[in-house]
């Protein structure tokens, strides 16, 4: 969803200026949003880190007072990089104890 916000953002702020780093941005992480839940690619909710780090440099670097547009590449980026670390499946346990559990229930039930 903060990909989704981040594609809008430019429309909703109105600030002067190319909006394709929003843009950008946003694409990059709902597309690694997508790609975390294939198994082959599922660390790829890590590299949203890279794309919150450059909002947050980004936002920070457009100057004092920041306007609105780069309060919000801030914010947006301190809370990508809070979810980004967050394990997709996180309401299961851990593969290894999942397979465990599955080969103990396999082996008592014969």
């Amino acid at each position: 969803m903060l990909g989704f916000w981040l594609m809008a953002s430019p429309f909703i702020f109105r600030f002067g200026g190319s909006p394709a780093n929003d843009l950008l941005c946003g694409l990059l992480v709902v597309i690694f949003g997508f790609l975390s839940y294939w198994n082959r690619a599922n660390w790829t909710h890590f590299l949203t880190l890279l794309v919150a780090a450059w909002l947050i440099v980004f936002g920070y670097l457009a100057g004092l007072p920041a306007p609105p547009s780069a309060q919000n590449q801030i914010i947006v980026g301190l809370l990508l990089g809070m979810f980004a670390i967050i394990p997709n499946k996180t309401n299961e346990m851990p593969e290894a104890w999942r397979k465990f559990y599955a080969d103990k229930n396999s082996t008592s039930t014969k």
